[in-house]
């Protein structure tokens, strides 16, 4: 097949990999891929050195002339079976390009919530008329966008993003500048705080788990700092630690003994989630969104209700008494990483999919 993909490739490495593997699995396996990007970053580099034809375009706004044209202009010249565009720019540019062209226009969404057909905006991107089906991140997703487009329901799908253990290599992040200790037990939530993330209920239950004198709590993300005046009245303010962004993320995940995305409302598939799994850190998350899709409750992590620290601080009291469980745990993570939610059956899938879209009529 011949694939056009118009993506970003800049940001954390541990963001973008995961996506931008996707293609150079398309082009191992004989198809060829054109990504248009920006052609200054690692990845960029990565394409051309694997034989993947690199279009140096990035829209500036939604509606980038200067992007449909390029785009058209690299139409007229190759016969493409598939265009396959992956967010909010380059979504309605590639829509408008492919109008009068016969290739399958695909689109990618990651978030649930937001997408409603009396929104005009939403014409602009994945309810664009010239759109003839949509990979979502996860079911969570793909039952929410199938609920808003007009047709060609079917055509609506989950494709897991697929990782590699290799990936997951880093060394744990030394937490004595926090106090911590090798004998500590480490929660850790890794999110940018937005109300739907639900950080005041894990703080609600660590006020709980007060009396386990040697745990403690790692607040990592963006605007974090908004939830200090709770964290001074909580019975464990002096072990809940809120570190802002940092860019050692992954390591801190590593040296965790347990992440927790508390999220009280949906969302796609938590990256933080899966990184954690990769690097054999299990996980709690609630019922909303993506996350339990990926967790399997008491196998490789704990799934509980939205907005109930009970169910969070109780199961964490478990797992702080259970070593061994946890331990267990870890390696069930990192199986499902290497199995189901691997970059090769990812890569299958997206091959699937795109020769079941070409073979439409």
């Amino acid at each position: 097949m011949n694939i056009l993909v118009f993506t970003t490739s800049n940001g954390p490495i541990n963001s973008i990999r995961p996506e931008l593997e996707i293609f150079l699995g398309l082009a191992r396996r004989g198809h060829s891929v054109t990504v248009l990007t920006d052609e200054n970053t690692e990845y960029a580099n990565i394409f051309k050195a694997n034989g993947i034809k690199v279009i140096n375009q990035q829209p500036k706004k939604k509606i980038c002339f200067e992007s449909i044209k390029v785009l058209r202009k690299e139409l007229r010249e190759k016969n493409y079976d598939v265009v396959y565009a992956t967010n909010s720019k380059s979504i309605p540019n590639a829509a408008f390009a492919c109008i009068g062209f016969p290739t399958k226009m695909i689109t990618y969404r990651g978030t649930t919530g937001g997408l409603y057909k009396h929104d005009p905006t939403a014409y602009l991107t994945h309810l664009h008329p010239r759109v003839d089906g949509i990979i979502c991140v996860s079911d969570a997703v793909r039952d929410d966008v199938r609920q808003h487009v007009w047709r060609n329901k079917e055509n609506v799908v989950t494709i897991y993003k697929g990782h590699h253990l290799d990936w997951y290599d880093k060394s744990p992040a030394d937490l004595s500048e926090f106090g911590i200790s090798d004998k500590d037990f480490v929660l850790i939530c890794a999110v940018n705080a937005r109300p739907s993330k639900g950080i005041p209920v894990m703080i609600e239950a660590a006020d709980q788990l007060a009396d386990l004198e040697n745990l403690h709590l790692l607040l990592v993300g963006k605007n974090m700092d908004q939830y200090a005046d709770i964290v001074e009245k909580n019975k464990m303010r002096e072990r809940i630690h809120i570190t802002g962004y940092r860019y050692d993320a992954p390591e801190l995940i590593v040296a965790s003994d347990l992440l927790v995305q508390p999220s009280i409302s949906g969302e796609g598939l938590p990256r933080a989630v899966m990184e954690a799994m990769g690097y054999g850190t299990p996980t709690i998350v609630t019922t909303t969104g993506g996350g339990k899709e990926v967790v399997e409750n008491g196998v490789n992590g704990i799934v509980v209700p939205t907005k109930d620290p009970d169910a969070i601080a109780a199961n964490v009291r478990e797992l702080y008494h259970s070593p061994e469980r946890i331990k267990k745990m870890s390696e069930n993570c990192r199986q499902t990483i290497a199995g189901k939610f691997s970059v090769d059956s990812t890569v299958e899938e997206f091959v699937r999919y795109f020769e079941k879209m070409t073979n439409q009529s």
